[in-house]
């Protein structure tokens, strides 16, 4: 027989490889009921491959998969699914089954929701590692056609120790990078996730596969890694246990791991400092009152101290913010980022709810006065307290954080620029929302987007502004300067290139603990005109 297991990306990225088809692909080489009876390839789209772009409307799109899938003469395909490809892989499914194709679901939306799949001919709810192997040996025995809808109940995989990366079903260097599993299943069980009706148990991949596909990225040379785990730090001593093993394997590969704030002491924080990495942590929203309705603990000032031993340990972090969650208006979403902002993330990710089909969040939607999209992404169209003309307020918002604050790499000036100008960071959002939709060419020409510099410049004349509004023309060549001197270490840093930068101020005032006060620096300092030159190791020195 022969098997393909496929999917639809959005990217072709470290992010967003296939590792759900390559796992299930896997499973099925090495599985006893299956390893000798047939043939398993993996089959990958992009969203962003040019033969999938040039195709000008949906139904090209769905003939120009079928069509590969068709051309290798499958008996099975598997699709992985998600939000983000299902309607598109459904479709494609239809086709295929038209040519007598079983066709086989899993993911995470199959899981939680399988009632509202009709097209496959089997759903693999939970983890598919064990139950596709035995639908395929059922389809071999004649025991399942395609047209008998079959759906396994979900389970979970019983053997850990097989990895996609270390059979070769997949080449992490294809991706230039990894994303890797250490452990499944979450402690948590926040109403918006679909972990929210998932055993509140987390299985640890065996260390001897950890060990071996260290030892493969470290062979391949793999410059990034992002750690799967929704709590990586859930256990702080295998925690410790697993960075000291990346330090001594992978030295140079930088990571990036999902971790709780209320986990996090100081020796974790100095752990973390090990090796290069980056965190991403999940705030939310920045209200008690509102977490409790989405089953999510948390207490403000421990979360505060906590993140303060990240920023002591000068550990890379980012945060997470959602907008629209129930129980929630615009002003909380504002006073949200006004927090988070306040604990200098070195980027802030902010989304719109999902309301996704399975989880409690949607079993408690009605109660909880949510209305959403009913076909994929699921967004919140308006609540009780957040209304559609909020929404589109909380998406502007959204994306002037994004290009100020995260492309923009403001984190060592922002605060303080925003002090000066005596306004809060969701204040200064708007503002700046405002001049996104006045310059809107320019922001999002090619050129912006993907130039740091050109960003720089955006952020100068916007700031330039604020403070010739605020009569503060005196504040301008030094916030430029704070600018311009933390932007050219921050490239340097990122392409390896020293800058020669032409400052108005001394560069070791600006980079001192005078620069966090903005007005007391302009008061005390006088300027002294001069060129420095950055360093890759985030040194600097006068230009001669």
């Amino acid at each position: 027989m022969k098997i393909i297991c496929t999917t639809l990306l959005i990217e072709k990225s470290p992010q967003a490889l296939p590792l759900g088809a390559a796992c299930i692909a896997s499973a099925i080489k090495h599985d006893p009921l299956t390893k000798d009876i047939c043939t398993t390839e993996l089959e990958v789209f992009s969203m962003e491959d040019r033969d999938y772009v040039s195709l000008k409307n949906e139904e090209d799109r769905i003939k120009f998969i079928s069509n590969r899938l068709l051309a290798k003469n499958p008996q099975v395909v598997a699709f992985s699914i998600f939000v983000w490809n299902r309607i598109v892989l459904e479709k494609v499914a239809a086709v295929l089954k038209t040519k007598g194709i079983f066709c086989i679901a899993g993911g995470p939306e199959v899981t939680a929701h399988p009632e509202s799949f009709d097209v496959f001919d089997a759903l693999s709810c939970g983890e598919g590692e064990g139950s596709v192997p035995s639908i395929i040996y059922d389809i071999s025995k004649g025991n399942l056609k395609s047209g008998e809808k079959r759906v396994l109940p979900s389970g979970v995989c019983q053997n850990l120790s097989f990895s996609p990366y270390l059979d070769g079903t997949l080449d992490p260097s294809e991706y230039e990078g990894a994303l890797w599993e250490l452990a499944r299943g979450c402690p948590f069980k926040c109403s918006y996730c679909y972990e929210s009706k998932g055993q509140k148990t987390v299985r640890q991949i065996p260390m001897e596969r950890i060990q071996k596909e260290l030892d493969l990225f470290a062979k391949k040379k793999i410059p990034q890694v992002f750690v799967l785990d929704p709590t990586y730090n859930a256990g702080k001593k295998r925690a410790i246990e697993l960075l000291n093993l990346i330090a001594k394997k992978t030295p140079g590969t930088f990571y990036y791991f999902e971790a709780r704030a209320e986990f996090i002491d100081r020796e974790l924080a100095h752990a973390f400092t090990k090796i290069p990495c980056a965190l991403q942590i999940g705030l939310q929203s920045a209200d008690e009152n509102v977490l409790k309705l989405v089953n999510r603990p948390f207490n403000k000032k421990q979360f505060a101290r906590n993140i303060g031993f990240l920023n002591d340990e000068g550990v890379i972090f980012g945060l997470d913010l959602i907008y629209g969650l129930p129980g929630e208006s615009l002003r909380g979403f504002k006073d949200g980022i006004d927090f988070a902002i306040s604990l200098y993330p070195n980027n802030l990710e902010t989304f719109c709810l999902s309301v996704l089909p399975g989880t409690d969040l949607f079993d408690k939607a009605k109660e909880l006065h949510l209305t959403y999209e009913t076909t994929p992404p699921y967004h919140v169209l308006y609540t009780d307290k957040f209304s559609k003309e909020d929404l589109a307020q909380a998406e502007k918002l959204s994306k002037a954080c994004s290009f100020f604050y995260n492309e923009g790499r403001a984190v060592p000036w922002f605060n303080t620029i925003c002090r000066s100008l005596k306004l809060r960071p969701a204040q200064f959002f708007a503002a700046f929302a405002d001049y996104m939709e006045s310059h809107k060419n320019l922001i999002e020409s090619e050129t912006v987007c993907s130039n740091h510099f050109e960003i720089e410049k955006i952020q100068i004349d916007f700031v330039t502004q604020q403070f010739n509004q605020k009569n503060k023309k005196n504040h301008i060549k030094a916030a430029t300067d704070l600018i311009r001197f933390n932007g050219a270490l921050s490239r340097t840093q990122d392409t390896g290139k020293g800058e020669a930068v032409k400052l108005s101020y001394n560069s070791e005032y600006l980079a001192s603990q005078y620069a966090t006060d903005l007005d007391f620096f302009v008061t005390n300092i006088k300027c002294s005109p001069c060129t420095i030159k950055t360093f890759k190791n985030g040194s600097f020195a006068d230009w001669k």
